[in-house]
């Protein structure tokens, strides 16, 4: 997934991706364990998935409390 996509979804919309990703990186672990993995790229792309909307995820919150101010 390209970091351009990510950035057009909203808060609820990654968190629900980031979600379905750590789900699948924990069936592929499992199956990479039984032997059924035969693309073992496909773990690293999702690793990598999980980092990129996880940071987009810290982004917002950075922007948010900068835009807040301290009383």
């Amino acid at each position: 997934m390209k970091t351009k996509e990510i950035r057009q979804k909203n808060t609820p919309e990654l968190q629900k991706l980031l979600h379905e990703k750590k789900g699948k990186l924990g069936n592929l672990n499992f199956d990479l364990v039984g032997g059924k993995v035969k693309n073992v790229k496909e773990i690293r792309e999702t690793r990598k998935d999980i980092a990129k909307i996880l940071t987009i995820l810290q982004e917002g919150e950075t922007v948010v409390q900068k835009t807040e101010k301290p009383e």
